[in-house]
């Protein structure tokens, strides 16, 4: 992070779409110290970005990361299999070595697909928390808050002690309280897990509204939806990241707050038949972004591929191809950064230096008429040259700086051990 960097010569893509061209990135202690059209001389490491574009990194602002273990452990089913069949009963044996090695490769998956910083939302947080500072990525981590469970004040407990016990003591990791969902935190629980958020003043990571039988359910058992069960819980009155809320209804827009923001994961809607919901309709009224959700559902972890398919997706839907227009979608990816606030997503002096290096001259991605066209629609991980958080290279000519080697053959020891455990008895119903 002391190291003094010159990024010479690049063209910048800036977070509104905009384009920057032959400019000259100064970075010190991990901040941009300067951006001219003039190259000066000193002390520098130099990156040639005459045939580069330079943009901010990626957000994956909804991730299960350790979920990593259980890539592919349950393909074809319903959701309802999916859940109660496959993966609530594995979670159930997890370790929590299982859970800090599949945090680690899901990191360098992220930051080979040109992601900063992620937020994550799992149990063994303490996992998490290592796994993110071996690595050197950045991460909001939620443990997660079952209120359905008989341990449930156990788990709150700990899940505060934690917040306690590491809030601020890494830059690039924040912390939030992650209830599970409103239906699997009913009543006064929901509340409680709010309440103690304001206590500790940070924010929560909440699934909401995700399929239409939710909804449905949420109003025949209270009368009320998802989100207003939410909001008469208080939990609008905080930061809050919701993951999905894809059924969300035009009713319940008059609950939401300026302080939250929906994360959109469309590949696992089409992998587990979530029908299309109705965030390509109210997508305008809607202040979101894009994750991955876990990569038992998506498979990958790439903001980028999520964004690309709600584009695609939005104008199938809707009929118009006109709309959700390219400029519109990349606003929306570096939207993921105002919810984590990190000082990254804009390419400016005094920001931390948490940016992409593009080579486009690619045959995937070449000729390029507009690059954030080529980014968007055409590129995928072998386009992102050098990534890097905060003066950091992560990722350089091509290339992760972690030996994924070691990563590869702890991951292969643990899929043996999760198929040796097999299934455990699931703590909540689906």
């Amino acid at each position: 992070m002391d190291k003094k960097i010159l990024l010479k010569n690049g063209t910048i893509i800036y977070e509104d779409g905009s384009l920057g061209k032959n400019k000259n990135i100064y970075i010190e202690e991990g901040k941009i110290k300067k951006i001219s059209g003039e190259v000066e001389e000193g002390d520098y490491q130099v990156i040639d970005c005459s045939n580069l574009y330079i943009t901010p990194g990626f957000v994956n602002l909804h991730t299960h990361s350790p979920m990593n273990i259980m890539k592919g452990i349950a393909e074809d089913i319903s959701i309802e299999n999916w859940f109660n069949e496959r993966i609530f009963p594995y979670e159930s044996k997890l370790e929590a070595d299982d859970v800090y090695w599949g945090t680690v490769i899901a990191s360098l998956e992220m930051i080979n697909n040109g992601v900063i910083a992620f937020a994550d939302h799992y149990f063994f947080e303490e996992s998490v928390y290592k796994a993110v500072e071996d690595v050197g990525i950045r991460a909001d981590i939620a443990p997660t808050v079952f209120g359905l469970v008989d341990d449930y004040e156990e788990q709150l407990k700990n899940a505060e002690s934690f917040i306690n016990k590491y809030k601020d003591k890494n830059n690039r990791i924040k912390l939030r309280l992650g209830p599970h969902a409103p239906y699997t935190c009913p009543g006064e629980k929901l509340k409680e897990i709010v309440d103690t958020a304001k206590k500790l003043n940070v924010g929560i990571h909440i699934h909401v509204s995700e399929t239409k039988e939710q909804v449905e359910d949420s109003i025949k058992q209270t009368g009320k939806s998802p989100i207003q069960v939410l909001y008469e819980s208080g939990g609008f009155d905080i930061d809050v990241i919701i993951a999905h809320g894809l059924w969300t209804l035009e009713e319940d827009l008059k609950y939401i707050s300026e302080k939250c923001v929906f994360v959109f994961s469309p590949k696992t809607y089409m992998k587990l038949s979530m029908g299309k919901g109705n965030i390509y309709e109210l997508k305008d009224k809607l202040n979101y972004s894009f994750g991955t959700d876990g990569a038992a559902s998506s498979n990958t972890l790439s903001p980028l591929e999520q964004a690309r398919m709600f584009a695609l997706n939005g104008k199938f839907i809707t009929g118009d191809a006109t709309n959700f227009e390219t400029k519109e979608i990349w606003k929306r990816l570096m939207d993921g950064h105002k919810a984590l606030k990190f000082n990254t997503g804009t390419i400016a002096e005094g920001y931390d230096a948490d940016l992409l290096l593009w080579d486009l001259n690619k045959a995937s991605t070449f000729p390029v008429y507009d690059p954030l066209t080529s980014i968007i629609y055409s590129s995928d991980a072998s386009n992102i040259r050098y990534t890097m958080v905060e003066g950091e290279f992560l990722k350089f000519d091509g290339k992760l700086t972690k030996d994924i080697n070691n990563v590869l053959q702890k991951v292969g020891e643990i899929q043996e051990r999760v198929l040796m455990r097999g299934k455990g008895k699931k703590k909540v119903n689906y």
